[in-house]
């Protein structure tokens, strides 16, 4: 039990900022709280934050130790809701936040079973790919696909993902395979586009993330738009799993360099730090998840958009 309540002391101070926070929320001493930090300093033998009479920082060992805190301690929720929401029921309105692409065809067509098995739940679903600030904006979850940075958030890993990049066979007998990186400058790339400005495409190589900035004379801010130039012909495409699989499967598409596939793009649903999560956040993850992690579902999901 100490062990757990350190861990939980050490997320709370991040998630407050401070270490005065962190013990108003708890109702208890600063000094409290900092002795805990220190019992688990001690125990684990590396320095987790780097304290000022101005700020803390997270030491390196810190960010990565926080990641598995925050993972660790959602698992607990989840454990202790699984034995528990029997006798509860769910309700009040929840806000819903997905890419637009993801959130079509993956969230939006699940939520009609969803609202079934929780009468006293109401919702609205916001889809837009830029990324939306909980707090500012009053969501409750949002649905992303990329790894979580922002330490004030808790992310719950729905399903795996990646992402590929593809092209018709007829554009790859045209223009050729590219074997290496540099070689997608010869290519046109299919990029999306937010401001004006086209985003790289992000692979590993030589044990590193890589981001390349890909030129193309097709651009566009709609994932689905860029889909269907792939499928068209016009280009190489970087596209997720969850999108392309099916024209994979059938060889509509054909998947390139994928011995650079970058890791870090599968589906997460983020909520903020909450002491106390309403049940409806709760219930709504596990049903995602429950759903996502059906053995046949990624694959009638795609025969069926």
């Amino acid at each position: 039990m100490d062990q757990f309540k350190q861990l939980s002391t050490f997320v709370e101070i991040i998630a407050k900022g401070s270490f005065s926070a962190a013990a108003r929320a708890e109702g208890i001493a600063p000094a409290m709280i900092g002795r805990r930090l220190d019992a688990l300093e001690e125990r684990l033998g590396i320095k987790l934050l780097q304290r000022t009479t101005r700020k803390i920082v997270l030491t390196p060992e810190g960010s990565s130790f926080l990641e598995d805190c925050q993972r660790i301690l959602g698992e607990l929720e989840q454990a202790e809701l699984a034995v528990s929401a029997g006798a509860r029921a769910a309700s009040g309105h929840l806000t819903i936040s997905a890419p637009a692409g993801f959130g079509r065809q993956h969230v939006a067509p699940l939520l009609p079973s969803f609202l079934a098995e929780h009468h006293g739940v109401s919702l609205t679903l916001s889809l837009n790919d830029r990324i939306a600030d909980l707090l500012d904006e009053g969501i409750d979850v949002a649905i992303r696909i990329a790894a979580l940075t922002d330490s004030s958030m808790v992310g719950v890993k729905l399903a795996e993902n990646k992402r590929v990049v593809v092209a018709t066979p007829g554009y790859l007998k045209r223009h050729g395979v590219p074997q290496a990186l540099d070689q997608l400058t010869s290519h046109n790339c299919l990029a999306i586009s937010s401001d004006g400005s086209q985003r790289g495409w992000t692979f590993r190589q030589h044990g590193k993330n890589i981001t390349i900035r890909v030129t193309g004379n097709m651009a566009c801010n709609d994932g689905e738009v860029l889909h269907d130039w792939a499928l068209a012909g016009k280009g190489l495409s970087w596209r997720s799993m969850w999108e392309v699989g099916s024209e994979i499967e059938s060889g509509l598409l054909v998947t390139v360099l994928d011995e650079f596939a970058a890791p870090g793009n599968d589906i997460y649903a983020v909520f903020t730090q909450r002491r106390h999560l309403p049940l409806r956040i709760r219930v709504f993850i596990d049903f995602l998840r429950h759903a996502y992690l059906q053995p046949d579902y990624w694959h009638r999901a795609r025969e069926n958009p």
